[in-house]
């Protein structure tokens, strides 16, 4: 067994001197001292081979889509190295049928990276809104004007330079814009084609691992076409993202299934199970390709012996995914506070810091929801009276329910009340607040959160209705949640200020 363990790793070595990589040494902990043939691929015809079936597929199958149209026919490469950033910005952690219209909008508005530049966070801010991940949008906006500003208005050329000058630029993104824009052979890693090479060599070992990181890249290098590198990488990420799917994926439609390991190992677990059911060998009729080091239980890309087979999964076996950090639970006390107007009431807001969650957004006041009801409405008023000058009508303080949002790190529930000024505010609100109409609130930089909140205050069917059941402080409070009382919506709050 150990002989056939070293001859495999010879086999490997001289794989990678073929393909003009130095053999993997021992480097520590850190960094695979071997990997099996089995999860590599065997020599340059078999890599040809691949590179071709899945390229055939692309350009019969591939979506249209406007990053792709943009990039397609732009001579520039600046401007063509700028759409592509600005899509692959935006696809991160979006689903596409959401960031279409988002990134229509925004070529539209800032067809250049001059453009982009010369604009403001405002209304950088203003366009992302409800597109999540509010850092992306800011970074982009740097990013266009250190190009004009420092680089004579010209994109870095390959994977590394655009990795180390560009704000919000990692390796991934770094060799999507260097592939696509400028044709440099340099492979990419994104969770699609995480999914894809996890399956076609069957590496079930964790993702977060250095290990498995490093073998990934590894292969995606290897396998990039040289003559068509933009493509080919778009390809390995079309492919996962249509065909070979987290789950249900549509394994007969796959152009590279004659090369894929896990199809293999489907076939080899479902012939040992029909084998079991009728009392055969199990020895007699396998004849399937398996991972020698494996089976001495010496392979780190392997699925782990603590991971058995799971025939229902089939092919999804691979990757396997860790489990999830569990968001943190975080809860808010915000107040919808309206004055009237000669034709519409308008809602303050106020700005977020300019760093952190959500920064230089607007939102409804907010204070975090700490201690008892009681504790929350006094620390509510307070912020609100550091934004208004002049009496509040403490009495008429509502609260109408709760709205959870989920962002990807913290599950955020918000204390939905309301509070209507019986008279307009008189002069300008302080920096950092403004009071808006219901049209204006609506074309604000305003987060998705915000807006589910102010529909929990419309009466729209958004968020969760939660009456309190808690007693009331009569300081900052009139009738209780706990009691009947009606939403204030923008018509009853006319028809009350109408009224003698």
């Amino acid at each position: 067994m150990l002989r056939l363990f070293y001859s495999a790793i010879s086999q490997v070595n001289s794989i990678q001197r073929l393909l003009g990589e130095s053999s993997w040494g021992v480097k520590g902990p850190e960094t695979p001292s071997q990997a099996s043939p089995y999860h590599l691929f065997s020599n340059a015809d078999e890599v040809a081979r691949f590179r071709a079936s899945l390229l055939s597929w692309y350009d019969q199958a591939k979506r249209d889509l406007p990053w792709r149209r943009r990039a397609a026919g732009e001579t520039d490469p600046d401007r063509r190295a700028y759409s592509v950033w600005v899509s692959e910005i935006m696809l991160q952690q979006t689903q596409v049928a959401t960031v279409i219209g988002y990134y229509t909008r925004w070529m539209q508005k800032w067809p250049a990276l001059q453009d982009l530049a010369g604009a403001s966070l405002e209304e950088v801010n203003q366009l992302w809104a409800g597109l999540g991940y509010y850092s992306r949008g800011r970074r982009l906006q740097e990013g266009a004007r250190k190009v004009v500003e420092e680089l004579g208005g010209h994109m870095p050329r390959t994977a590394d330079m655009l990795q180390k000058l560009l704000p919000g630029v990692g390796r991934y993104t770094a060799g999507a814009i260097a592939s696509i824009a400028f044709g440099q052979v340099t492979g990419v890693v994104d969770g699609n084609v995480t999914r894809v090479l996890c399956r076609v060599r069957a590496i079930g070992a964790d993702l977060g691992s250095p290990l498995v990181t490093q073998h990934l890249w590894r292969l995606a290098q290897q396998l990039v076409d040289p003559a068509r590198p933009g493509d080919f990488n778009q390809a390995a990420m079309e492919l996962g993202a249509t065909v070979c799917t987290p789950r249900g994926p549509l394994c007969p439609e796959c152009p590279v299934r004659g090369f894929c390991q896990a199809q293999k190992r489907v076939t080899k677990e479902q012939a040992v199970t029909s084998q079991r059911l009728l009392g055969s060998p199990e020895q007699e009729t396998l004849d399937v390709e398996e991972c020698a080091p494996q089976r001495a239980g010496l392979c780190p890309l392997c699925l782990p012996p603590s991971e058995p087979w799971r025939q229902d999964l089939g092919v999804a076996n691979f990757p396997r995914q860790p489990a999830r950090k569990a968001p943190r639970e975080q809860r808010a006390a915000v107040c919808i506070l309206q004055q009237p107007g000669s034709e519409t009431s308008r809602f303050l807001l106020v700005q977020r810091p300019s760093s952190g969650l959500l920064a230089g957004l607007w939102e409804f006041p907010s204070v975090p929801a700490e201690g008892t009801e009681s504790v929350q409405r006094q620390a509510l008023v307070k912020a609100l009276r550091s934004w208004v000058v002049g009496p509040l009508p403490l009495k008429s303080l509502r609260c109408l329910g709760e709205v959870v949002h989920i962002f990807s790190h913290i599950r955020q529930t918000y204390v939905v009340y309301s509070l209507a000024l019986e008279e307009p505010t008189q002069g300008q609100p302080p920096s950092g607040a403004r009071w808006v109409s219901r049209a204006e609130f609506q074309a604000a930089a305003v987060p998705t959160a915000m807006k589910k909140v102010h529909q929990l205050f419309e009466g729209q069917p958004s968020g969760r209705r939660k009456a309190s059941k808690s007693p009331q402080d009569p300081a900052t409070s009139g009738p209780g949640p706990g009691r009947q009382h009606r939403q204030l919506t923008l018509s009853a709050f006319f028809k009350s200020a109408a009224a003698p």
